[in-house]
């Protein structure tokens, strides 16, 4: 625990989903479309739409890796050509990372007031379900039930878990967030990726169609965080690097190199597409992305505005300030993306348990540099209770 004289709020928590997360509450109609469990080689395996899912190595999470382990690879100061080595020894699954009072102990132990809850396995399901809306609906329907039960939307207005939402479907879309809102909902996570549709189309997430969903997140004030994962865009890298299904921590440079165009093309979207202007109350987050697609974004607003003003219902650049909210890397030049949207616009966020995130979580304040005691504060908690209205 690192002293910091106020409790911070960490905006990308995440728990390792029970092996129940999304059958627990499936339709049985649907169970065989959906997500299943098997065994081969005798290992435990996901069954994803009848295939075997490999966007996590092991979806059982038992064992798992420590906290931060890959802290000072992210940070580029080790390399890493074997990841598995990487990782070190792994950990029984723990308690608190599947059990709300466990992990709310812990929390008071780290000096947390509350956090974000993220999923780890969830954000890779969207993509792998893309053919059959049908069944994505009924595995997210059933996942937001199991996660109601196990960790709340807002239990003790500490751990504020966010029910996924896919816009395959509109309707479904709106039920799903009503139904949510609810249940005391805060927060709502979506993948950084455009819209399925029938017939394996996509559409703009600005699209009109959403218009009742956007309205009705903005009328509520649920923020839709859009958070990091399978955001189907190694169909782009295929093309020049074919590279098969992805796989968290499968290395590649080219991988990594463009690992941000996701986040870049949605906020683009967002702005571009009219849905800020038309839903001037809306808030969105970006978490687990990075920051370092931000400033390349708001220099191709400026330019763009220039050129065509018209083509915008006011400046970008500040529609994007005015809107979302970012939780940057915290081997980011976090003070660079302050000077370019606001430190009232930056959030703290750990990653908390993951290998790549901070084994510590109030140790994201050791990365503040430049940053005055009033702005610290900002970032480690007044910006988060700020996004949720609190």
């Amino acid at each position: 625990m690192t002293e910091l004289g106020f409790r911070p709020f960490d905006a990308d928590n995440h728990y390792y989903e029970a092996t129940d997360a999304f059958t627990r509450h499936i339709e049985p109609s649907m169970a065989k479309r959906c997500m299943q469990w098997v065994e081969l080689d005798g290992r435990q395996r996901l069954l994803v739409g009848g295939k075997v899912n490999r966007f996590i190595p092991n979806p059982t999470f038992n064992p798992v890796s420590k906290p931060g382990a890959l802290d000072l690879y992210f940070r580029g100061k080790v390399a890493g050509s074997d990841l598995k080595t990487m990782f070190g020894e792994l950990d029984p699954i723990q308690p608190e990372y599947r059990d709300r009072d466990a992990r709310l102990l812990l929390m008071q132990q780290q000096g947390l007031d509350a956090a974000f809850f993220f999923p780890t396995l969830g954000v890779g399901m969207e993509e792998s379900l893309k053919h059959d809306i049908p069944a994505l609906n009924a595995a997210f329907r059933a996942f937001n039930r199991w996660l109601h039960d196990d960790w709340g939307f807002a239990y003790k207005n500490s751990i504020y878990g966010a029910p996924y939402i896919t816009l395959a479907d509109p309707q479904w879309a709106l039920d799903e967030l009503n139904w949510s809102i609810s249940h005391d909902v805060r927060v709502v996570v979506m993948r950084t990726a455009p819209a399925l549709a029938p017939g394996g189309l996509t559409r703009s997430p600005g699209d009109a169609v959403y218009d009742p969903f956007w309205a009705r997140a903005a009328e509520a004030g649920v923020v839709v965080a859009f958070h990091s994962g399978d955001a189907g865009y190694g169909k782009y890298i295929d093309d020049w690097e074919p590279g098969g299904d992805f796989e968290a921590f499968k290395f590649s440079a080219l991988r990594t190199i463009t690992g941000d165009r996701a986040p870049f093309d949605l906020f683009a979207v967002l702005v571009c597409h009219g849905v800020f202007t038309r839903h001037p109350e809306l808030r969105c987050a970006s978490i687990e992305a990075g920051s370092e697609w931000v400033q390349p974004l708001l220099k191709k607003f400026k330019k763009a505005y220039s050129q065509n003003p018209f083509a915008f219902g006011g400046d970008p650049v500040e529609q994007f300030r005015d809107h979302v909210w970012v939780a940057p890397f915290y081997e980011d030049d976090i003070r660079s993306l302050a000077s370019a949207i606001g430190s009232d616009r930056v959030l703290f966020g750990s990653d908390y348990p993951h290998a790549e995130g901070l084994a510590v979580p109030s140790a994201f304040i050791n990365d503040l540099h430049g940053f005055n005691d009033s702005e610290v504060r900002q970032i480690m908690r007044d910006n988060a209770y700020e996004l949720i209205g609190a």
